[in-house]
């Protein structure tokens, strides 16, 4: 059973300015939590703070396992290691937990490449596949993990939009019952695939949560009710982008 999580950031400042203080924020146990905000709000940190890569969050699971063992991350960067092979890159992970390495753990690889349109770059390395081909990679070895909770960093970014709207489908698929926080840049994006969608804004950050259908995820991007909910977080967004424009320019004195 996937968790749920309860992050709590006393507070956090950068450069003098607080970028968290106060904040609180709950993560639905087998649900997706969408995440969006303007560049520079704090979308990624609390996905660091979360991982415990970086100091200063309080987590806790509601099952009170912990996290530890239980957690994937999928950065912005694919991180792929340049001397490994494709599939050597997907099995990252159990070689570095020294998990032996059995036929049907490199079956379950190739099936995934496969479904990710990778299935004829098994043995290629890092440098000779498009930034759109990596960022598939690192999402195989992502999916391959089977963890119950999954942090995703613009996860889609990289590919064409036809690509990216079959990952997303496919993704939903692997990580159904799962518990997700996916940080995205596009409204629509995070309608299709959100049980939740929250904008970040502020210093301090606030969260606001939108609206979304109650239906099975991924959701019919046609949906007229999804096209109207986009164009309001659109507008939301970019509420959010002028305000942290303001505060730019207020406090570099222009």
């Amino acid at each position: 059973m996937a968790p749920s999580l309860t992050v709590g950031v006393p507070r956090l400042a950068f450069a003098g300015e607080v970028l968290f203080e106060s904040f609180r924020f709950r993560l639905e146990g087998g649900r997706w939590t969408c995440l969006l905000g303007p560049s520079g709000v704090g979308k990624t940190t609390l996905l660091r703070l979360i991982a415990g890569l970086q100091p200063g969050a309080l987590v806790a699971t509601e099952d009170g396992r912990g996290l530890e063992g239980r957690l994937a991350l999928m950065a912005q960067q694919d991180l792929l290691l340049p001397w490994l092979t494709v599939l050597d890159n997907v099995l990252l992970g159990h070689r570095l937990r020294g998990e032996r390495r059995e036929r049907r753990l490199v079956e379950e690889a190739c099936r995934l490449l496969a479904e990710l349109g990778l299935e004829g770059q098994l043995h290629a390395l890092p440098a000779t596949l498009s930034g759109g081909m990596r960022q598939r990679v690192a999402l195989a070895r992502t999916l391959l993990e089977g963890r119950p909770v999954v942090l995703m960093d613009e996860p889609f970014s990289a590919l064409d939009a036809i690509t990216r709207h079959r990952l997303q489908d496919l993704a939903a698929r692997y990580l159904d019952h799962h518990t997700v926080l996916l940080v995205t840049h596009s409204p629509l994006e995070a309608l299709r695939l959100g049980h939740r969608v929250c904008v970040m804004a502020g210093r301090p950050v606030q969260l606001r949560e939108i609206e979304v259908p109650i239906s099975p995820i991924p959701r019919d991007p046609a949906d007229p009710l999804l096209l109207r909910l986009e164009a309001e977080l659109l507008r939301e967004l970019a509420r959010s982008d002028a305000e942290m424009e303001r505060r730019s320019c207020a406090s570099s004195g222009r």
